[in-house]
Protein backbone atom coordinates (compact mmCIF):
# COMPACT_ATOMS: atom_id res chain seq x y z
CA UNK A 1 0.00 0.00 0.00
CA UNK A 2 1.42 3.01 -1.06
CA UNK A 3 2.25 5.96 2.40
CA UNK A 4 0.60 9.49 1.14
CA UNK A 5 3.55 11.89 2.21
CA UNK A 6 1.69 15.32 3.61
CA UNK A 7 4.18 18.22 3.49
CA UNK A 8 3.45 22.35 3.77
CA UNK A 9 2.01 23.85 0.94
CA UNK A 10 5.01 26.55 0.53
CA UNK A 11 7.34 23.79 -0.06
CA UNK A 12 5.31 21.53 -2.80
CA UNK A 13 5.24 25.28 -4.69
CA UNK A 14 9.03 26.29 -3.95
CA UNK A 15 9.60 22.78 -5.88
CA UNK A 16 7.01 22.84 -8.26
CA UNK A 17 8.23 27.02 -9.16
CA UNK A 18 11.89 26.97 -8.47
CA UNK A 19 12.09 30.24 -10.13
CA UNK A 20 10.32 32.11 -8.20
CA UNK A 21 11.30 33.09 -4.39
CA UNK A 22 9.21 32.39 -1.32
CA UNK A 23 7.95 35.33 -0.74
CA UNK A 24 6.51 35.72 -4.29
CA UNK A 25 4.57 32.75 -3.88
CA UNK A 26 3.56 33.58 -0.25
CA UNK A 27 2.35 36.61 -1.86
CA UNK A 28 0.16 35.01 -4.52
CA UNK A 29 -1.35 33.20 -1.54
CA UNK A 30 -2.18 35.64 0.44
CA UNK A 31 -3.92 37.13 -2.47
CA UNK A 32 -6.12 34.30 -3.17
CA UNK A 33 -4.41 33.42 -6.10
CA UNK A 34 -3.47 29.67 -4.69
CA UNK A 35 -6.04 26.58 -4.92
CA UNK A 36 -5.92 23.29 -3.41
CA UNK A 37 -8.55 20.77 -5.21
CA UNK A 38 -10.23 23.94 -6.11
CA UNK A 39 -10.50 25.72 -3.22
CA UNK A 40 -9.05 28.99 -2.03
CA UNK A 41 -5.53 27.97 0.08
CA UNK A 42 -5.67 30.70 3.28
CA UNK A 43 -2.13 30.04 4.48
CA UNK A 44 1.34 28.67 3.33
CA UNK A 45 1.01 25.87 6.22
CA UNK A 46 -1.55 24.37 5.10
CA UNK A 47 -0.43 20.59 4.98
CA UNK A 48 -0.82 19.12 1.28
CA UNK A 49 -0.85 15.30 -0.22
CA UNK A 50 0.97 13.99 -2.93
CA UNK A 51 -2.98 13.61 -4.58
CA UNK A 52 -3.75 16.99 -3.90
CA UNK A 53 -4.33 19.22 -7.38
CA UNK A 54 -2.72 22.61 -6.83
CA UNK A 55 -3.51 25.26 -9.24
CA UNK A 56 -1.51 28.52 -9.19
CA UNK A 57 -3.19 31.93 -11.12
CA UNK A 58 -0.63 34.69 -11.93
CA UNK A 59 -1.88 37.56 -12.13
CA UNK A 60 -0.63 40.36 -14.93
CA UNK A 61 2.27 42.34 -13.61
CA UNK A 62 1.23 45.72 -11.94
CA UNK A 63 2.72 48.44 -14.30
CA UNK A 64 5.31 50.40 -13.03
CA UNK A 65 3.47 53.73 -13.49
CA UNK A 66 -0.13 53.91 -13.19
CA UNK A 67 -1.99 55.57 -16.32
CA UNK A 68 -4.30 57.82 -15.91
CA UNK A 69 -8.04 57.07 -15.88
CA UNK A 70 -11.26 59.38 -15.81
CA UNK A 71 -12.71 57.93 -12.93
CA UNK A 72 -15.38 60.32 -10.80
CA UNK A 73 -13.84 61.84 -7.65
CA UNK A 74 -15.99 63.09 -4.60
CA UNK A 75 -13.69 66.62 -4.04
CA UNK A 76 -14.12 68.07 -0.56
CA UNK A 77 -11.06 70.43 -1.18
CA UNK A 78 -8.06 71.50 -3.38
CA UNK A 79 -5.73 73.56 -4.21
CA UNK A 80 -1.80 73.49 -5.42
CA UNK A 81 -0.12 71.13 -2.73
CA UNK A 82 -3.23 69.35 -1.33
CA UNK A 83 -6.44 67.18 -2.89
CA UNK A 84 -8.79 65.69 -0.21
CA UNK A 85 -10.92 63.09 -1.18
CA UNK A 86 -14.32 61.64 -0.13
CA UNK A 87 -13.26 57.90 -1.01
CA UNK A 88 -16.26 55.25 -1.53
CA UNK A 89 -16.11 52.30 -0.71
CA UNK A 90 -14.98 49.76 -2.82
CA UNK A 91 -12.60 51.93 -4.45
CA UNK A 92 -8.95 50.71 -4.10
CA UNK A 93 -6.38 53.35 -3.36
CA UNK A 94 -3.30 52.05 -5.70
CA UNK A 95 -2.44 49.25 -7.76
CA UNK A 96 -1.77 46.39 -6.26
CA UNK A 97 -2.02 42.99 -7.62
CA UNK A 98 -5.59 41.89 -8.74
CA UNK A 99 -6.00 45.78 -8.61
CA UNK A 100 -4.02 47.14 -12.08
CA UNK A 101 -6.56 49.86 -12.68
CA UNK A 102 -9.84 51.40 -11.75
CA UNK A 103 -7.71 52.72 -8.37
CA UNK A 104 -7.92 56.26 -6.49
CA UNK A 105 -4.57 56.88 -7.64
CA UNK A 106 -5.36 56.18 -11.87
CA UNK A 107 -8.14 58.93 -10.49
CA UNK A 108 -5.99 61.40 -9.47
CA UNK A 109 -3.14 61.17 -12.12
CA UNK A 110 -6.53 61.83 -14.54
CA UNK A 111 -7.76 65.01 -12.53
CA UNK A 112 -4.06 66.18 -11.51
CA UNK A 113 -1.27 65.09 -14.54
CA UNK A 114 1.83 66.97 -13.18
CA UNK A 115 1.67 64.34 -10.24
CA UNK A 116 2.83 61.70 -11.89
CA UNK A 117 6.04 60.94 -10.15
CA UNK A 118 5.29 62.15 -6.29
CA UNK A 119 6.99 60.30 -3.84
CA UNK A 120 7.32 57.99 -6.33
CA UNK A 121 5.78 56.81 -9.66
CA UNK A 122 3.97 53.29 -8.17
CA UNK A 123 1.79 55.37 -5.63
CA UNK A 124 2.31 59.12 -6.49
CA UNK A 125 0.84 61.45 -3.49
CA UNK A 126 -0.39 58.94 -1.42
CA UNK A 127 0.66 59.40 1.91
CA UNK A 128 -2.17 57.28 4.10
CA UNK A 129 -4.67 54.70 2.82
CA UNK A 130 -8.15 53.56 3.56
CA UNK A 131 -9.18 49.78 3.17
CA UNK A 132 -11.05 49.51 -0.09
CA UNK A 133 -14.63 48.82 1.83
CA UNK A 134 -13.53 51.89 4.07
CA UNK A 135 -14.91 55.19 2.86
CA UNK A 136 -14.19 58.53 4.13
CA UNK A 137 -11.86 61.50 4.25
CA UNK A 138 -8.07 60.79 2.55
CA UNK A 139 -5.62 63.50 1.18
CA UNK A 140 -3.07 63.26 -1.29
CA UNK A 141 -0.16 65.00 -1.82
CA UNK A 142 0.08 67.44 -5.29
CA UNK A 143 3.17 68.61 -4.73
CA UNK A 144 6.82 67.23 -3.19
CA UNK A 145 6.83 69.57 -0.41
CA UNK A 146 2.93 68.21 0.36
CA UNK A 147 4.40 64.22 -0.04
CA UNK A 148 7.32 65.10 2.24
CA UNK A 149 5.54 67.02 5.12
CA UNK A 150 2.52 65.18 5.12
CA UNK A 151 4.63 61.35 5.12
CA UNK A 152 6.45 62.50 8.00
CA UNK A 153 3.35 64.03 9.99
CA UNK A 154 1.08 60.41 9.32
CA UNK A 155 4.33 58.68 9.97
CA UNK A 156 4.41 60.19 13.23
CA UNK A 157 0.80 61.01 13.89
CA UNK A 158 1.81 64.48 14.97
CA UNK A 159 -0.09 67.49 13.35
CA UNK A 160 -3.00 65.77 12.74
CA UNK A 161 -6.57 63.54 13.84
CA UNK A 162 -8.34 60.99 12.25
CA UNK A 163 -12.01 60.26 13.52
CA UNK A 164 -13.80 57.34 12.30
CA UNK A 165 -17.47 56.09 12.57
CA UNK A 166 -18.09 52.89 13.03
CA UNK A 167 -21.50 50.84 13.49
CA UNK A 168 -20.89 47.63 15.74
CA UNK A 169 -22.07 44.64 16.72
CA UNK A 170 -23.64 44.56 20.45
CA UNK A 171 -22.83 46.99 23.03
CA UNK A 172 -19.36 48.12 23.75
CA UNK A 173 -18.21 47.71 27.34
CA UNK A 174 -17.03 50.26 28.96
CA UNK A 175 -19.23 52.63 26.64
CA UNK A 176 -15.68 54.44 26.05
CA UNK A 177 -12.25 53.58 26.68
CA UNK A 178 -8.67 53.26 25.39
CA UNK A 179 -7.27 50.45 23.31
CA UNK A 180 -3.75 49.90 24.02
CA UNK A 181 -1.70 46.76 22.90
CA UNK A 182 0.50 45.64 19.94
CA UNK A 183 -0.91 44.61 16.49
CA UNK A 184 0.84 42.26 13.98
CA UNK A 185 0.00 39.78 11.27
CA UNK A 186 -1.70 36.52 12.12
CA UNK A 187 -0.03 33.76 12.40
CA UNK A 188 -2.54 31.16 10.77
CA UNK A 189 -3.83 33.74 8.09
CA UNK A 190 -2.03 35.88 6.62
CA UNK A 191 -4.55 38.24 4.92
CA UNK A 192 -5.44 39.29 8.75
CA UNK A 193 -3.81 41.41 11.03
CA UNK A 194 -4.33 40.21 14.88
CA UNK A 195 -2.96 41.84 18.66
CA UNK A 196 0.05 40.03 19.62
CA UNK A 197 2.36 39.74 22.27
CA UNK A 198 5.82 40.26 20.15
CA UNK A 199 6.71 40.78 16.49
CA UNK A 200 3.75 43.64 16.57
CA UNK A 201 3.73 47.61 16.36
CA UNK A 202 2.14 49.87 19.74
CA UNK A 203 -1.23 50.75 18.83
CA UNK A 204 -3.76 53.10 20.42
CA UNK A 205 -7.56 53.63 20.17
CA UNK A 206 -10.04 55.46 21.55
CA UNK A 207 -13.46 54.84 21.43
CA UNK A 208 -16.79 56.23 22.65
CA UNK A 209 -20.27 54.83 21.95
CA UNK A 210 -22.33 57.31 20.49
CA UNK A 211 -25.94 55.45 20.52
CA UNK A 212 -27.25 51.95 20.52
CA UNK A 213 -30.37 51.01 18.65
CA UNK A 214 -31.80 47.10 18.68
CA UNK A 215 -30.64 45.17 15.53
CA UNK A 216 -32.51 45.09 12.31
CA UNK A 217 -33.69 41.74 11.28
CA UNK A 218 -36.56 42.74 8.74
CA UNK A 219 -38.37 46.07 8.20
CA UNK A 220 -39.49 47.50 11.99
CA UNK A 221 -38.44 43.72 13.07
CA UNK A 222 -35.79 43.58 15.66
CA UNK A 223 -33.91 40.73 17.23
CA UNK A 224 -34.44 40.24 20.96
CA UNK A 225 -31.97 41.57 23.01
CA UNK A 226 -29.34 42.39 20.61
CA UNK A 227 -27.61 45.06 19.59
CA UNK A 228 -25.90 47.40 17.25
CA UNK A 229 -23.92 50.63 18.60
CA UNK A 230 -22.51 53.48 16.87
CA UNK A 231 -18.95 54.03 17.64
CA UNK A 232 -16.58 56.80 17.42
CA UNK A 233 -12.85 55.48 16.83
CA UNK A 234 -9.99 58.34 17.47
CA UNK A 235 -6.70 56.23 16.14
CA UNK A 236 -3.76 57.56 17.79
CA UNK A 237 -1.65 55.35 15.49
CA UNK A 238 -2.30 54.24 11.96
CA UNK A 239 -1.69 50.05 11.48
CA UNK A 240 -3.20 48.10 9.42
CA UNK A 241 -6.96 47.45 10.10
CA UNK A 242 -5.99 48.59 13.29
CA UNK A 243 -9.98 49.59 14.25
CA UNK A 244 -11.53 46.68 13.04
CA UNK A 245 -9.00 44.37 15.22
CA UNK A 246 -9.56 46.74 18.18
CA UNK A 247 -13.56 46.48 17.94
CA UNK A 248 -13.63 42.50 17.14
CA UNK A 249 -11.12 42.42 20.39
CA UNK A 250 -13.94 44.55 22.66
CA UNK A 251 -16.55 41.61 20.91
CA UNK A 252 -17.96 44.20 19.10
CA UNK A 253 -16.89 43.30 15.70
CA UNK A 254 -18.01 45.87 12.80
CA UNK A 255 -20.98 44.99 11.21
CA UNK A 256 -20.31 43.35 7.75
CA UNK A 257 -16.83 43.08 8.32
CA UNK A 258 -16.06 39.22 6.88
CA UNK A 259 -12.67 39.32 7.62
CA UNK A 260 -13.00 39.71 11.27
CA UNK A 261 -16.95 39.77 12.29
CA UNK A 262 -19.13 37.09 12.25
CA UNK A 263 -20.95 35.46 9.78
CA UNK A 264 -24.08 34.54 11.67
CA UNK A 265 -24.17 38.15 13.25
CA UNK A 266 -24.31 39.28 9.95
CA UNK A 267 -27.17 36.89 8.70
CA UNK A 268 -29.45 38.45 10.92
CA UNK A 269 -28.90 41.95 10.05
CA UNK A 270 -31.62 43.64 7.93
CA UNK A 271 -30.47 44.95 4.82
CA UNK A 272 -27.34 42.51 4.59
CA UNK A 273 -24.51 44.65 4.56
CA UNK A 274 -22.37 44.77 1.35
CA UNK A 275 -19.68 46.43 2.91
CA UNK A 276 -17.98 46.66 6.45
CA UNK A 277 -19.43 49.79 8.29
CA UNK A 278 -16.58 51.74 8.63
CA UNK A 279 -16.00 55.54 7.46
CA UNK A 280 -13.66 58.18 7.89
CA UNK A 281 -15.39 60.65 8.94
CA UNK A 282 -13.26 63.76 10.00
CA UNK A 283 -9.32 64.31 9.44
CA UNK A 284 -7.97 67.33 10.75
CA UNK A 285 -4.54 68.63 10.11
CA UNK A 286 -2.06 70.87 9.42
CA UNK A 287 -1.71 72.07 5.77
CA UNK A 288 1.52 71.11 4.77
CA UNK A 289 3.00 74.71 3.23
CA UNK A 290 1.37 77.38 5.13
CA UNK A 291 0.80 74.65 8.16
CA UNK A 292 -2.52 76.31 8.51
CA UNK A 293 -4.81 74.11 11.07
CA UNK A 294 -8.00 72.46 8.38
CA UNK A 295 -10.59 70.16 8.95
CA UNK A 296 -12.85 68.03 6.18
CA UNK A 297 -15.57 66.06 7.05
CA UNK A 298 -17.75 63.44 4.74
CA UNK A 299 -20.71 62.45 6.22
CA UNK A 300 -21.62 58.66 6.96
CA UNK A 301 -22.95 57.20 3.34
CA UNK A 302 -26.46 56.56 2.62
CA UNK A 303 -26.00 52.54 4.30
CA UNK A 304 -25.09 53.50 7.39
CA UNK A 305 -29.07 55.47 7.71
CA UNK A 306 -30.47 51.92 7.54
CA UNK A 307 -29.26 51.55 11.65
CA UNK A 308 -29.42 54.89 12.99
CA UNK A 309 -31.15 57.93 11.77
CA UNK A 310 -29.38 61.27 10.02
CA UNK A 311 -29.02 63.24 13.21
CA UNK A 312 -27.37 60.80 15.00
CA UNK A 313 -25.16 59.50 12.40
CA UNK A 314 -23.63 63.23 11.78
CA UNK A 315 -23.51 64.10 15.72
CA UNK A 316 -20.57 66.05 16.85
Amino acid sequence: MAILVSERLDIRLTALYPDFSRSRLQGLVDSGFVTVNGIVAEKVSLKVEETDVIEVTFPPPVPATPEPEDIPLDIIFEDDDIIVINKPAGLVVHPAPGHNTGTLVNGILYHCPGMQGIGGVARPGIVHRLDQDTSGVMVVAKSQLAMTTLARDFASHTNLRKLYRAIVHNRPEPSEGRIENMIGRHQGNRKKMAIVTENGKISITSYRTLAVAPKPVAENVYEPGAEVALVECDILTGRTHQIRVHMASLGCPIVGDVLYGRKTFDRTVSPPPTRHMLHAWRLELLHPATREPLTFEAPPPECFSAFFPEDVLRAP
